[in-house]
């Protein structure tokens, strides 16, 4: 008959309450979650008190103090000591986590029955000792679902306050701004708005070049080639970046509050506010950088690229100024417009300009043009306009046009003769 032995459970899986029959490896973790002076005097006293608890036990081995400093408990990717000793449990280092209560701990349900459950199957308590309530109990899963919801609904009443303040500050006009990585601006000792002169001339920049001609892109590689640095201090321009300074109507002394809202207090998630939410207008609101007349002419700018005709079907082609013919080249078959590419290297390289929609797709069959075919092209008809005012002019007075209207053409066509030579012999050199 087989022989057979009984091996009890080991007592620390049975913990009730804080009590122990064999020494065990505790920690505590600490947490508030703003940094005003009475929490941080009750964030110093829990270390304290947890530092001398734990050591005067006698069956107890000191894990650790784990404490974070203003950090919110709506959810844990930011608390660095919380998962920190999240680690340490895992590798085996610790056996019990002491914490003041379930909200200290986390006040996201989804988070405390994730991590109790996480440690349980490791055999690692957490013990809180507002509630007294033990992990390891067979009653602590229910008490802690029931006391993690209702800390939850805790968590959604404060942040509910907290946009009702927000809210409120809104319709007082008053305008909130992370002046840290608000390029142009910084904030007076009265938290005002204040511009920095050497950061507007940046913003300046950005506008008159823009406004001259240039691509976001163009821009922001300029920037970048200069080694100007960018509003949250980095070396690296974007042009999604210049296009936010561009669009932004803070840099002409005005604000739209509220562009963006959160969808969901526990994660905290913000998403482009379109009429979910109400938002403020504020006129000014702090000193300008740029114009309102100069800000109203980049926007009737950027519909005028946007409305450019001829954009490639796949949705790919960009604005650019960078070559004489940019954005005005089309192609006859498909509408898309021509971009500027080298073909061959060294001695057999050659300038030409390709349908858009042919190099990226091949659905268009137009054939690629030199480009310094279409420089002589461009010479041909702009010699014929030049040459032909005289003609125009005949055709005007039969239609009753003003000699000062026409005036005004010919001095026009004449600026314009030079400036596109100038522009041609610019691109005949590569």
């Amino acid at each position: 008959m087989a022989n057979v032995t009984v091996i009890p459970a080991k007592p620390r899986q049975e913990l009730q309450g804080l009590e122990a029959t064999s020494k065990l490896r505790v920690c505590a973790y600490c947490r508030v979650s703003t940094d005003n002076e009475e929490q941080l005097s009750s964030y110093e006293a829990q270390v304290s008190h947890y530092t001398d608890y734990i050591k005067r036990n006698q069956d107890w081995a000191f894990g650790g103090i784990f404490a974070d400093e203003g950090i919110s408990g709506t959810n844990t990717k930011k608390r660095v000591e919380f998962n920190r000793m999240i680690d340490d449990c895992m590798a085996g280092k610790i056996d019990m986590v002491i914490t003041k209560s379930i909200s200290r701990f986390a006040r996201n349900t989804l988070d405390t029955l994730q991590y109790v459950r996480q440690l349980k199957e490791k055999g690692i308590a957490i013990f809180f000792e507002k509630e007294n309530v033990n992990t390891l109990d067979s009653k602590g899963e229910f008490l802690i679902t029931l006391l993690g919801s209702l800390a939850q609904e805790e968590s959604n009443s404060l942040s509910q306050a907290t946009r009702m303040g927000i809210a409120y500050r809104f319709q007082e006009g008053k305008v909130i701004v992370n002046h840290n990585r608000f390029l142009g601006y910084t904030k007076d000792e009265n938290g005002e708005l204040v511009i920095v002169p050497e950061e507007a001339e940046i913003i300046n920049r950005i506008y008159r070049e823009f406004l001259e001609g240039k691509s976001p892109y163009k821009i922001a590689t300029n920037l970048q080639r200069d080694g100007i640095i960018t509003g949250s201090g980095g070396s690296r321009w974007y042009d999604s970046t210049v296009n936010k300074i561009l669009k932004n109507e803070k840099y002409m002394g005005e604000a739209l509050l509220q562009k963006t809202f959160t969808v969901d207090f526990l994660s905290k998630r913000r998403v482009k506010n379109n009429g979910h939410a109400a938002q403020y207008y504020v006129e000014n609101s702090h000193p300008p950088i740029v114009s309102k007349e100069e800000f109203a002419a980049v926007q009737i700018e950027f519909e005028r690229r946007a409305n450019m005709r001829g954009y490639s079907k796949t949705g790919k082609s960009k604005f650019t100024s960078d070559y004489a013919f940019s954005g005005k080249l089309f192609c006859g078959n498909c509408g898309s417009k021509f971009r500027r590419t080298k073909w061959g290297k060294g001695k057999n390289e050659q300038i030409v300009w390709i349908c858009i929609n042919h190099q990226i797709t091949g659905a268009c069959d137009m054939k690629t043009v030199k480009e310094k075919a279409v420089e002589q092209a461009f010479l041909r008809v702009m010699n014929r306009l030049i040459g032909g005012k005289d003609t125009f002019k005949s055709e005007g007075n039969a239609s009753e046009v003003s000699q000062s209207a026409i005036e005004d053409i010919d001095a026009r066509l004449t600026e314009l003769q030079q400036e596109l030579m100038n522009l041609v012999q610019k691109t005949g050199g590569g």
